[in-house]
């Protein structure tokens, strides 16, 4: 007999179940009817860090619960007692510069020797065109006399 196979898509309601206990809701402890607007330390426990309001999973609210929470946040924001939006500033990674091509700063070194000429060697002719421009250079700074005595009438 060939083996059952277990059936794909379809589970039972007990396989769905998530363990661990139900949260209680903070109005339900303290026997709370009516969440108060005016009342920022309360209304605050409904609000995240980044003044967003909050799940009824994450505070155990029931839906009628989370009716008048939402509501009294909305007044209070309405009111200035909560802000709309809190600046939350974090550490940026580096992680995407390096996808961003090289880093700024000074240019990276050949690793090889300059480009020659034809023959794969710097000819003569060139080096010294250069060492006479060079001289010729010298010869024209050292000929002025600067006297910095008469430019400072």
């Amino acid at each position: 007999m060939p083996k059952a196979k277990p059936q794909r898509g379809k589970s039972s309601k007990n396989d769905n179940r998530k363990g661990g206990k139900k949260k209680v809701s903070i109005l339900t402890q303290e026997k709370i009817d009516y969440v108060d607007w005016k009342d920022v330390n309360l209304v605050r426990r409904f609000v995240s860090e980044r003044s967003k309001i909050r799940a009824r999973r994450v505070t155990g609210n029931s839906a009628q619960q989370q009716k008048l929470c939402a509501d009294a946040v909305k007044v209070a924001r309405e009111m200035a007692l909560v802000p709309y939006a809190t600046r939350v500033t974090s550490q940026r990674s580096n992680r995407g510069d390096r996808d961003r091509g090289r880093a700024a700063g000074p240019a990276p070194r050949p690793s090889g020797p300059p480009p020659a000429g034809e023959e794969g060697e710097e000819s003569e002719e060139t080096v010294d065109t250069a060492v006479q421009d060079n001289a010729e250079a010298v010869a024209e700074v050292e000929g002025v006399e600067f006297n910095a005595e008469s430019s400072e009438d």
